[in-house]
């Protein structure tokens, strides 16, 4: 009985400090899970911008003539944050099929990725980037994922908003 006693006398609510478990000191405050939710702004696929058509020159809307279509299937980021600063990299994931006219080689796709601050675009963290996509082969699927590191902000109470999708340019001027 008096080792039982013992062992209940040993017992303590707080597993870290029977053990005599410290967390290391960083210096740096404990960062939350709703912290770095705070930190890390959405990203969203801009309507109608998740598809992307190439066709014979002169052949527009010819399914017979459709060089390739690529689809966007999920976009998604994460976020480091550092002295007050939230960098941001962004993913999109898609994939390219061949059409009737498909052939093999490199495919540039125009991935726009949009950066609004407070609801107007950043232009300094605004671009479309030409993302090469090798095609092995034209019978069936190539995917790809384009990754893009650098969207930069400062950490605080900006409303911040990513928006992704295919670049198409500007539209055709009307005659």
């Amino acid at each position: 009985m008096a080792g039982a006693m013992a062992l209940v006398g040993c017992q303590s609510d707080n597993a870290a400090d029977a053990l005599n478990i410290t967390p290391p000191a960083s210096g740096q405050p404990e960062v939350r899970q709703s912290d770095l939710r705070a930190f890390c702004p959405q990203i969203t696929l801009q309507e109608g911008t998740s598809r992307y058509e190439t066709f014979e020159r002169g052949a527009k809307e010819d399914p017979s003539r459709l060089v390739y279509q690529a689809s966007i299937g999920d976009v998604t980021r994460s976020c480091t944050h550092d002295g007050g600063i939230t960098t941001v990299t962004v993913a999109v994931a898609g994939r390219i099929v061949p059409g009737p006219k498909g052939k093999v080689g490199t495919v540039n796709l125009p991935i726009r990725i949009v950066m609004l601050t407070n609801g107007a675009v950043d232009p300094a963290n605004t671009a479309t980037h030409q993302h090469p996509v090798q095609i092995a082969d034209t019978v069936g699927a190539t995917q790809f994922v384009f990754t893009k590191t650098g969207f930069s902000f400062p950490s605080g109470p900006a409303s911040i908003q990513l928006i992704a999708g295919y670049d198409e340019g500007p539209a055709p001027r009307r005659r």
